[in-house]
């Protein structure tokens, strides 16, 4: 490990490593009267964050900040290269959308049955098209969580998303046997299947949430990429930084 360390010349000019910590360090070298404080980034300097020579004012501010335990991201460098890589990743971009516009579809052609008592064949077929969609999307995914995670199923990142899959996956099928089954009334299978749809939502606004965290993880990676392409030096006046190994 390395450690950032910082000599101070003067008394109203402290030089912070950038990390968690540095917003409450900012506000509050400023609220103790210390008006000159400058935020260096970690990336910059290519060490692990340590600050030292702090005010002690500040140390309880520095400590909080510290304490946090960063969100850990859906991917690894290792997985996010995989998952770009692998063309499962474009099956499941083009099943997904599809999938949702059956869904549309089929609960319109639901809710006209339900209304009005009409239209019972429609119905029917579009909720059988969006079990199949369902059933293919399920496998498909499952190979893309081996390739990317080395998992099947039920991987730490897409825990819960595949719990309430394979929850509409139960009720949908559900559905399917009790109408070849016979097993109640019409009216009744197509209650089943508006219970998978409902629990279908849940699961779609599961992955849309998901896939809006993995694309700002994604920006994030990108932008600490660029800044260490792109680092200035981190010689300013009024600070000297040295670095030692340990």
């Amino acid at each position: 490990m390395q450690f950032l360390h910082t000599s101070l010349k003067t008394k109203d000019s402290h030089a912070f490593c950038e990390c968690e910590a540095a917003p409450a360090i900012e506000q509050g070298a400023r609220y103790e009267g210390h008006p000159a404080v400058e935020i260096f980034s970690a990336d910059q300097a290519g060490v692990d964050c340590v600050l030292s020579n702090l005010p002690v004012s500040l140390t309880p501010p520095v400590a909080a900040g510290r304490s946090k335990s960063p969100r850990k991201p859906l991917y690894t460098p290792e997985q996010r290269a995989r998952r770009d890589a692998t063309p499962w990743t474009m099956v499941q971009a083009i099943l997904a959308p599809l999938q949702f516009l059956v869904f549309l579809i089929s609960l319109g052609l639901v809710g006209y049955y339900l209304t009005t008592g009409k239209g019972y064949e429609a119905a029917t077929i579009s909720i059988l098209l969006k079990t199949f969609l369902l059933y293919t999307i399920m496998i498909t995914g499952s190979i893309w969580e081996k390739v990317v995670f080395d998992e099947w199923l039920f991987v730490e990142a897409f825990f819960w998303e595949d719990v309430f899959s394979m929850l509409v996956l139960a009720l949908q099928t559900l559905y399917v046997v009790a109408l070849f089954k016979g097993w109640w009334t019409p009216e009744q299978q197509i209650y089943i299947a508006v219970a998978a749809y409902g629990t279908y939502v849940i699961n779609a606004i599961q992955f849309l949430w998901k896939l809006r965290v993995a694309r700002l993880e994604g920006k994030k990676n990108d932008e600490s990429s660029q800044n260490r392409q792109l680092s200035p030096s981190l010689t300013t006046s009024g600070t000297n930084w040295a670095g030692q190994r340990s």
